[in-house]
């Protein structure tokens, strides 16, 4: 009987300690990664507000970038296990040597901002990066009602300033920055998306996909439980976007917010199609293996 007593407290002590390290185990899950401010965050703010990381047993960092130069560095050193990008900026790092690969694509507004002046006409002035997300929608949303004169400016601030002063006629701006300048009065058009896609993505570090995979299954299942939770009703989304970005409260009703979608990576066709237009306009040749940077395993669809 003794024996049996003895038994039974060292299974139960077994068992405690599995339990314990199974705990700690799920404690350890870590994971830092970068955003824009932008809506493509959406689905991972709302995440993080409501515990939705926490439930799958995952300690997340986001950081905001308002510089994907700064982004960029923070990849390429291994500060950040991933980012959300265009697919623009992807296909240049991946052609440079730098081993990302895609786990799902993101979903972005990227509204056409119109000086107060404008009157229409066939040719406009309009601001954009050179070779950007910026530059590629002006041509898919403009292109066959408009010949583009095009004005490179990097900085969105800057960009903003010269429709206002009338410098020039439009510009690419992102949401929800986009609806902060509609509220100073300029006007914002939103234009469909004739692909099922938009050119951007959450990425992750070849150190992250090799060394985090419990991680990165866990962020896209939360990932996934926040986008169902927009698709239902985008007011709660809203208020994180506007609470972390820091965002006027008088904006909420006024940000063109995308459809969102469950996890999944752009086709192979359409990353072909911004591969060919970065070819195109920037004069280089790009190399790139679909299968070899496309991440599919978190994909829900």
């Amino acid at each position: 009987m003794k024996m049996k007593k003895v038994f039974l407290s060292l299974l139960m002590l077994i068992f405690s300690l599995i339990f314990l390290s199974g705990t700690v185990a799920a404690q350890e899950m870590e994971l830092e990664i970068g955003i824009m401010p932008a809506v493509d965050s959406a689905p991972i703010l709302l995440a993080q507000e409501k515990g939705y990381f926490a439930d799958e047993g995952l300690e997340i960092k986001i950081d905001v970038y308002t510089n994907a130069v700064n982004r960029q560095t923070a990849l390429q050193t291994n500060e950040l296990d991933g980012a959300m990008t265009d697919l623009i900026a992807f296909v240049n790092n991946v052609n440079n040597g730098f081993p990302v690969k895609i786990t799902t694509s993101t979903d972005g507004s990227f509204p056409i901002l119109v000086s107060k002046n404008f009157e229409e006409e066939e040719e406009v002035n309009i601001g954009m990066m050179e070779v950007s997300v910026s530059n590629f929608l002006s041509e898919q949303f403009l292109g066959d009602k408009y010949k583009l004169n095009k004005t490179f400016i990097p900085a969105i601030p800057a960009r903003l300033e010269m429709v206002k002063s009338g410098q020039l006629e439009m510009a690419v701006i992102p949401e929800p920055l986009a609806s902060t300048a509609e509220l100073q009065g300029l006007e914002k058009r939103v234009y469909k998306n004739e692909y099922d896609f938009m050119p951007e993505a959450m990425i992750f570090t070849e150190k992250a996909l090799t060394e985090k995979e419990a991680e990165l299954k866990a962020f896209h299942n939360a990932y996934n439980k926040a986008v169902r939770e927009i698709q239902q009703d985008d007011s709660e989304a809203r208020e994180v976007l506007i609470k972390n970005l820091n965002l006027p409260v008088k904006i909420k009703d006024l940000i063109a917010m995308p459809k969102y979608h469950l996890t999944r990576v752009p086709s192979k066709e359409y990353l072909n199609r911004v591969i060919s237009w970065i070819e195109k306009t920037d004069g280089s040749e790009i190399n790139i293996d679909y299968n070899q940077v496309i991440e599919g395993k978190y994909s829900s669809q």
